[in-house]
């Protein structure tokens, strides 16, 4: 599943491609894409001659602003993708909605110039778009953003906020960093990275850990989301920005998929194991319990 440098990455694509662009129609090619609302032609008609003003995100969830109050939040889940390409682009088989955009100010006779479109693709079908209608609360509308935690990125994501939240489970680190209502966006992927930056071995009790790891462990989110941000995301299997280019953040990944290469610091074979039903990737002698 997408995480936030994944996610982040698109709406970085998104707010450059997109933005001051028309919806001036579209298609609904999967109508159990559509979460809200619950008709497809009521979730484009509620779209149809707004522009795009801004792209946001929250936690793993992207939401654009839209000129008429309107918002349309996106979740990529497992294998979704948006897509900015020109409108005569052939039609996938994983294409599951349409919209059809117009820059603003080019008028029908200029035929095709101007005209793109924003495909949402998804060859597992789990992702889900939602129509949020102007004066409602988002969150009303996308339920999933309620119990969401800080974004790392956050002021007030502090070493302190984390020490709090992680003192009250004593579930294994690695399950808790999982878990979106202590800190929002971290999936599988760069929980383990984290806890690799930190020395902090991924089945150590959360509530185990003293001021030191945890101001470590901090670090190591930050740090490993950053470079996850800087090299475009992580792809090993179809995750793919707006232009359908791949991250390369696993490229140059600390334990993540490394099982039974050498540690980049001390030469120790990478471990895997299974972890609340999760592959787990890390350093015995970097990480030690």
């Amino acid at each position: 599943m997408p995480e936030l440098p994944e996610v982040e990455t698109v709406r970085i694509g998104l707010n450059e491609n997109t933005l001051g662009w028309l919806i001036e129609g579209g298609e609904v090619l999967l109508p159990r894409a559509i979460a809200y609302p619950d008709q497809p032609q009521a979730f484009l008609d509620a779209l149809i001659g707004a522009e795009f003003i801004e792209w946001q995100r929250r936690g793993k969830y992207l939401i654009a602003q839209l000129s008429q109050g309107h918002q349309l939040g996106v979740h990529l889940r497992m294998t979704g993708s948006l897509l900015w390409c020109d409108r005569d682009t052939a039609v996938g088989k994983h294409t599951r909605v349409r919209l059809f955009l117009k820059e603003k100010g080019k008028g029908k006779k200029e035929k095709n110039r101007g005209l793109k479109e924003l495909r949402f693709d998804d060859q597992r079908t789990f992702g889900k778009l939602w129509g949020v209608p102007s004066n409602t609360a988002t969150e009303s509308i996308i339920t999933g953003l309620q119990k969401l935690g800080l974004e790392p990125f956050d002021i007030e994501f502090t070493p302190e906020h984390l020490g709090v939240k992680l003192s009250r489970s004593g579930r294994p680190i690695k399950t808790v960093l999982l878990d979106q209502e202590i800190v929002a966006g971290i999936g599988n992927i760069y929980a383990d990275e984290s806890l690799f930056l930190g020395k902090i071995h991924p089945q150590k009790a959360a509530n185990s850990l003293n001021s030191e790891q945890v101001k470590a462990l901090h670090q190591g989110i930050i740090r490993s989301l950053s470079d996850g941000i800087a090299k475009g995301g992580t792809t090993f299997s179809s995750f793919q920005n707006v232009a359908g280019l791949k991250g390369n953040y696993i490229d140059t990944a600390w334990v993540f998929r490394r099982t039974g290469q050498p540690c980049n610091i001390c030469g120790t074979v990478i471990s895997r194991i299974k972890l609340g039903g999760r592959s787990t990737h890390f350093c015995t002698q970097c990480q030690s319990l």
